[in-house]
This record gives C-alpha cells, structure tokens and sequence, in this order.
C-alpha cells in the first residue's frame, strides 16, 4: 500500500502562483504515471498533469503554458507548479499513482483563486 500526502494549497490572489506536492510512501518510480487531477463541487475529477516514468507530460489545454508538473526521484514527490492562476482554477487538486493494477490516491488539497 502507497500513500500519497499532498500539500502546498492555499488561498490565492488571480495571478498568483503556488506550488504543490505530492510525497509518496514508497517509490515513485514504481508507477507508470504520477499525475495531478482536480476536482469541484458537482462535477467529474478532471486530469489536469501526468508525467511518465519516462519523464513524458502531459496537460490539459486549460492549463498549459501555465502549469507545470516534475519529480523529484530521491525525494519520492512529484510537484504541480502553478502560475497565473485564474478563478476557475479553484478545486481539490488530488495526486494520483498509477500502475497496472494499482492506483493511489491522495486526501487532496485545497486550492482557492480570488479575483
């Protein structure tokens, strides 16, 4: 069993930035793809980054050229650096661990944009 913890959410100004981070238990070289999603009240979690064990990555088009996801291997964390937030980026962000047959879940954090 892997635990993922995330933090870094907040309250944020539109314009601001703020960076989150997902630490795992274990390895995050175990899994095929680390991602973040992002969730809002009403509404399907949405896949908002995902790089590889490849190191490949992946965005929505929401958030590209704003966003930007990587790793840090010996740390075992992945991070969601996120610039010019806008309102509509407020939601649960949720990191998520994948392999065939396994996939983990964080609690969430928190992340507010105000205009």
């Amino acid at each position: 069993q892997v635990q993922l913890v995330e933090s870094g959410g907040g309250l944020v100004r539109a314009g601001g930035s703020l960076r989150l981070s997902c630490v795992a238990s274990g390895s995050i070289s175990d899994f095929n793809v680390m991602a973040w999603y992002r969730q809002t009240p009403g509404k399907q979690r949405e896949l908002v980054a995902s790089i590889t064990s490849g190191g490949s990555t992946n965005y929505a088009d929401s958030v590209k050229g704003r966003f930007t996801i990587s790793r840090d291997r010996f740390k075992n964390t992945v991070y969601l650096q996120m610039n010019n937030l806008k309102p509509e980026d407020t939601a649960v962000y949720y990191c998520n661990a994948y392999a065939i047959l396994r996939s983990y879940w964080g609690q969430g954090t928190q992340v507010t944009v105000s205009s």
